[in-house]
This record gives C-alpha cells, structure tokens and sequence, in this order.
C-alpha cells in the first residue's frame, strides 16, 4: 500500500510514449472511485492503451472484469476469419448476464449519486480521523489515497524498525478488530483499510476508532 510519487505515472507515460511502449494500467483494485477519482490515472491525466477492470466495476456484488484498449490496438485485431487476426479469447462466463446487468447498474448509481463528489468529503473526514492514529509509538506511517489506506505498524517509531514476520501483528490487530465488530485484513505489518464508498461519515469514525483500539491493544503488549 505505498502511493506513488507526485509525476511518476505521468513521466512513465511519456517514456512509454517516447519509445513507443504499450502502457497497461491495472486498476483491478484502483478503479471506480477507489482513489477519489473514478481512475487513478485521472490523478495526472494518464490515458493508458490498456485498461484493466474488475473488483468495483460491479459494486463487489459479482466477480466481473473488463479490459479496455485504444482504438489502434483494438483495431489490430479486426479482419475476416480467414485472416486469423481475431483475439479468440473467452471462458465459460463471458460476458455473464448478471454480473454485466450489476454493473450496468452501478454505473448508473455513479451517475445519478454523483458517488465520486460525494466521496470528497469523506475522504477529508477519513484522513482527519486517521490523522487521530499517527501520532502512536508503533505507528510508523499512515498512506492513503481516497479510500486506500495502509496503516505501517513497526516496533520502533524513530528507526522504523519492523516487526518479526512471525509475530503476525498486522493479523492479530486485525483479529482484535473483528472481535470489535469490524472486518478488516492486513499485508504483514501493514493494516489495510478500503471502506466501501457507500460508508456514511458515522460508520467511517467507528471504523477508525475501532482499529484505533485494536493497534493500541495489540501493540501495547509488544
């Protein structure tokens, strides 16, 4: 959960325009309004030649995914049948019914909401209330990104120091949450937190204040 620097997916941009590159963006985990945009890539006006979807395209009701391309690369596989230049690529569940017709309907949830100005508030109010979290002794940094948040926990506060592998403190805060109520998970030392977008400005307060009382419960005994 480390957020990139300020310019570093525009001058990738470039470079892979200058030397005619193909720039594929995953934004599997990023897209629909993860970040405060409905893009990432909208962050430094990127426009990639590959975009790879799924995760919140449906609102994480049904598994769905979708890859978009530029004209130019979809158009390189147009031609007769006889000339084999078709991408026949495709699984039992297609272009499924259902997960298309969720979709479709998030989509226009987005619109007639306005989900993604909605959220800016919300994004303020979140890192305020993480802002609550930084300050603690085995806190060693908080990113976040709209609604991406990573909270590094570390045994030492001045030299960053990191926990052992094995003292599994990212699962067992986020165990200790679970035991409060609230289902979160963690990536070694690194508790995450990807709220839905729909979260109102009360259930996100409880949200930082229950992993709040679990990192100091946690790492009080370490």
């Amino acid at each position: 959960m480390i957020v990139s620097p300020a310019g570093y997916l525009k001058d990738v941009e470039k470079l892979c325009r200058k030397y005619n590159i193909l720039l594929i963006a995953d934004e599997v985990a990023t897209g629909f309004g993860r970040t405060g945009r409905m893009f990432a890539c909208e962050h430094e006006k990127v426009i990639p030649d590959i975009l790879c979807l799924a995760k919140g395209i449906t609102g994480g009701y049904l598994p769905l995914a979708a890859t978009l391309t530029a004209g130019r690369i979809y158009n390189a596989f147009l031609g007769k049948f006889e000339d084999l230049k078709t991408f026949f690529h495709g699984h039992t569940y297609t272009g499924n019914q259902l997960a298309c017709a969720a979709a479709l309907a998030n989509l226009e949830l987005f619109k007639k909401e306005k989900t993604i100005q909605r959220m800016q508030k919300k994004i303020e109010l979140l890192r305020k209330e993480l802002s609550k979290i930084a300050g603690f002794s085995h806190v060693g940094d908080i990113r976040q990104k709209g609604f991406m948040v990573g909270i590094e926990l570390v045994r030492d506060k001045k030299t960053k120091e990191p926990y052992a592998a094995e003292e599994k403190i990212g699962w067992k805060v986020c165990c200790k949450a679970r035991e409060k109520g609230l289902i979160i998970r963690p990536l070694g030392n690194v508790v995450v937190l990807m709220p839905p977008l729909s979260i109102s400005p009360e259930e996100l307060r409880r949200l930082v204040e229950i992993t709040s009382e679990a990192i100091k419960e946690i790492t009080e005994t370490y």
